[in-house]
């Protein structure tokens, strides 16, 4: 005969583990569920920017296109597709596959939200450049339209991302880059970068790399179909014709072209003091707002104090205080050197 004991505990065991599995909302079962209709959302709205992207490059998006992009077989991909057509998403003929009206503005409500959080990313953490684009493919899933125009209005209603891409409005509508790639200009032109491609990832860390954003002003030096040469910020650049094509400028006009070049708070010896004339909108997010906090304004004298031992960091007198900055840092600052700024004064 069995203990009464051990029965119980047998029921009660029994009785957690079937309420860990089927409890409403929060069991093993509610979680699975909500994970499949998560992924069944991920497809869709991975597969309409797929179709927005190649439709907005005049490209033709196939079976074999859509399957590549989102990993699964053509088989898979085939049934996908047919069910996009039941939801009035999408249109197939002739193997074109096209966005419907309704799948476009899907689409650019999906594009809205990824490049909302690119520009949160890029202002307000300390997540590096070269994984915006990585985090806000994975948060772009996660919240409503709804939601996005909260975290648009905490932003001030940005109108672009930090790429440069124009941000959709709420009602779906969207400017379009204006520029020619940087690959197109000739030697000697000043032009202004408006728009850097973040994808594919292998290039895009490389035109990181090198200092490149959104707003800069270049000139080109030397562009031949080996190499473009330009300088950015007083130094000279270098890409690949291939991954010059991936940064669009607009030229500037001749009576508008700046001349006058600032150096960097860096390029100051120790003892040198200068001027603050800006910081580099390369400089984003809580790296700013700290520079920003020891008042490195326009109009602050800084004066380079100190080397550490290995160089870098460098401690600088500001406002009375001093501060060691490090050089990835102070390659974003521009000065004028204070002797040059009381010359030109008197």
């Amino acid at each position: 005969m069995s203990n009464p004991l051990e029965v119980l505990i047998i029921t009660v065991v029994i009785f957690v583990a079937l309420g860990f599995i089927f409890w409403p909302e929060r069991g093993v079962f509610a979680e699975w569920k909500r994970s499949k209709r998560y992924t069944k959302r991920v497809l869709i709205e991975d597969a309409l920017k797929h179709l927005y992207d190649y439709e907005s490059k005049s490209i033709k998006v196939t079976l074999q296109s859509i399957a590549g992009h989102l990993s699964i077989s053509e088989d898979e991909t085939a049934q996908f597709v047919a069910k996009l057509e039941e939801m009035g998403l999408v249109t197939s003929q002739f193997g074109s596959i096209e966005l419907t009206s309704d799948g476009r503005s899907y689409a650019l409500r999906v594009i809205r939200i990824h490049r909302l959080w690119e520009r949160y990313l890029a202002d307000e953490t300390s997540i590096a450049e070269t994984d915006w684009h990585i985090e806000a493919e994975e948060k772009e899933h996660s919240i409503t339209p709804t939601q996005a125009d909260i975290l648009a209005a905490q932003m001030g209603n940005p109108l672009i991302d930090p790429h440069g891409d124009p941000i959709p409005s709420s009602s779906g509508e969207l400017n379009k880059i204006e520029g020619v790639p940087l690959s197109s200009l000739p030697n000697g032109e000043f032009a202004r970068i408006m728009h850097i491609e973040d994808e594919p990832w292998a290039i895009y860390s490389q035109i990181v790399a090198i200092g490149l954003y959104p707003g800069m002003q270049i000139r080109i030096i030397d562009s031949t179909k080996e190499r473009i040469r330009f300088v950015a910020d007083g130094d000279e650049c270098v890409l690949a014709p291939l991954f010059a094509n991936n940064v669009t400028v607009s030229t500037i006009p001749k009576e508008k072209k700046v001349t006058e070049s600032f150096k960097t708070l860096s390029s100051l010896s120790i003892g040198e003091e200068g001027v603050v004339m800006g910081i580099s909108k390369a400089c984003r997010g809580q790296q700013r707002r700290r520079l920003l906090d020891f008042g490195v304004v326009p109009g602050t004298v800084i004066k380079a104090e100190m080397k550490s031992v290995s160089g870098d960091p460098v401690a600088y007198q500001i406002r009375g205080a001093n501060i060691a900055l490090r050089k990835r840092h102070t390659d974003q600052i521009y000065i004028k050197k204070l002797d040059e700024v009381e010359n030109a004064a008197s």
